[in-house]
């Protein structure tokens, strides 16, 4: 059987634990308050702030996320770029002397001086064409002079030639009735009376003209300077006195 307590042993326990209540209180508070200081320190001092959990966390529930399917890539059409093909330099062909040539059904002489760019008095005195005609016909081989070709230097009238002589005179390249009539101390309006002309401007190179000689006194003037040509050998043209009318 427990011992049963005396009345006054009971007594003096109670008293024992009043007087040791306030220690205990004091060491309690003292201890709390060690602990804040501590805690405030941490606080200040630290990066990261120290929480204290009065709560249990949450426990995360787990979320369904949708992930896209990966699109497949759109095949890109690149656009190959196309060759430019670089063109062959034609080579131009620049004959150095008179070479051979086909008549083609359409050509003239007039043409082919011009394609060529010839001459038309050196192509028809070439291939000794009549002054001022172009006989050629399609299939015919004639001759082409050379670019840079000219006629060989005239001969010069005789001299003492009878006023009014008649002679038979070809068109050049650049001629004009003022410088007909000026070499062969003629006149402009009987030149165009001989020979039905109703412009003086409308003459052709190639063109037959007949010009009465010495019908005005000559003015001296400085004779003109001629190159001679030595592409090709032509023919010479004399201009031939014709009966006076």
């Amino acid at each position: 059987m427990r011992e049963k307590k005396s009345p006054q042993s009971v007594i003096d326990s109670y008293r024992k634990r009043q007087q040791m209540m306030p220690y205990i209180t004091w060491g309690l508070a003292g201890l709390l308050v060690l602990m804040g200081i501590i805690l405030i320190f941490l606080w200040v001092s630290g990066g990261n702030s120290p929480q204290i959990a009065l709560f249990s966390s949450p426990t995360p529930t787990a979320t369904s996320t949708l992930t896209p399917s990966p699109v497949p890539p759109t095949a890109t059409v690149t656009m190959t770029p196309t060759e430019t093909e670089t063109p062959t330099p034609t080579l131009t062909f620049t004959p150095s002397g008179p070479f051979e040539y086909t008549v083609q059904s359409g050509d003239t002489c007039f043409d082919l001086a011009v394609k060529y760019e010839v001459d038309l008095l050196v192509l028809l005195a070439l291939n000794n064409f009549p002054a001022g005609q172009c006989p050629i016909r399609e299939g015919d081989k004639i001759l082409i002079p050379a670019p840079n070709q000219q006629l060989p230097t005239e001969t010069p009238l005789p001299t003492g030639l009878p006023r009014g002589t008649r002679i038979e005179y070809v068109v050049k390249t650049g001629d004009t009735l003022d410088f007909i009539a000026s070499i062969f101390n003629s006149t402009v309006d009987d030149i165009m009376q001989q020979n039905k002309i109703t412009d003086k401007n409308l003459i052709s190179a190639g063109q037959v003209l007949i010009v009465r000689v010495n019908l005005v006194t000559p003015t001296p003037t400085r004779p003109p300077t001629l190159t001679p040509t030595t592409a090709g050998q032509l023919p010479t043209t004399t201009p031939s006195p014709t009966s006076s009318s």
